[in-house]
């Protein structure tokens, strides 16, 4: 059985077409094929590619713990998309992966000019074809698209609702100016490599880090009481002063605390990093 789409983000929608392609295969086999790069970031202006959610191997992780068997990664270009929608129902999900069946989504659209849907499919090779519907949450659809707004607005609490899990950035911790530690909150500096980092605020976290869980505050942003340039995630975790440099990180956002703004000085700025730590801790009791 064969689900196709971008995947981004592996969302509650997606969740949907690997649930019924799990359902429709029954003890057979459920591959997700999907492309890289996205068809989007190929074919579409510069200014109107989209950042992604998240890089390729996590997204291939995300679809195999979801119900996937097997993740094909097809490579996305210019060929690729001038491939009629009945050359590409004969060449890929008929000789290539030997399709049994399929699922696709709601506004699921392939071929040369978006040409075919789901019908086609049914037509050139008449197998059976699940279109399944949109999931909706607060009366609209999920889609990577409405994540990526949440994200950009701050709102990581609604994003994990669409997700169906947390929203998470990974990296590496790096050496920072280590300013947080004279002000009595040291923090890790996450050089992300992966993962759509937020809008700047303060969150409420949690971190994967050392094979531990830890809770903590993050700071996103441009450090402004100190003129800073440049995005960069800051998290100091509640309760712990080991050293972790130089190891791998993952940050999980639970609820936005407050947007970024500059303070007219270190007592101001201390002052309210200690209300943050507050409100955080305060999230994290409440979301275990």
């Amino acid at each position: 059985m064969v689900t196709i789409g971008n995947f981004d983000g592996v969302h509650l929608g997606h969740r949907a077409l690997l649930a019924a392609a799990r359902s429709m295969a029954g003890d057979g086999q459920v591959c997700a094929f999907t492309f890289n790069p996205s068809p989007r970031d190929v074919l579409a202006p510069p200014d109107k590619r989209q950042p992604l959610l998240q890089l390729m191997d996590e997204r291939v992780d995300a679809l195999l713990r979801c119900g996937a068997d097997q993740v094909i990664v097809e490579p996305f270009d210019r060929a690729m998309a001038a491939l009629e929608a009945a050359d590409f129902c004969i060449e890929i999900l008929r000789r290539r992966l030997g399709a049994t069946g399929v699922v696709v989504g709601w506004d699921f659209r392939f071929g040369h000019g978006r040409a075919g849907d789901a019908g086609v499919i049914e037509r050139v090779l008449g197998l059976p074809v699940v279109q399944v519907g949109g999931v909706e949450v607060d009366g609209a659809v999920v889609s990577s698209s409405r994540i990526r707004r949440c994200l950009a607005d701050g709102d990581v609490a609604l994003a994990a609702r669409l997700l169906g899990r947390q929203h998470d950035v990974a990296g590496v911790v790096e050496h920072g100016d280590q300013r947080g530690r004279t002000l009595g909150f040291p923090t890790a500096n996450v050089g992300v490599t992966g993962g759509l980092v937020p809008a700047n605020g303060v969150y409420a976290v949690r971190a994967l880090v050392g094979g531990v869980v830890r809770p903590g505050v993050a700071n996103v942003g441009t450090r402004p009481t100190f003129h800073g340039s440049g995005v960069r995630v800051e998290v100091h975790l509640f309760d712990f002063a080991g050293d972790v440099y130089d190891a791998p990180i993952r940050v999980d956002f639970i609820e936005r605390v407050r947007e970024e703004r500059p303070f007219p000085g270190l007592d101001a700025l201390v002052a309210q990093i200690k209300a943050d730590a507050v409100v955080a801790r305060a999230v994290l009791a409440e979301r275990p």
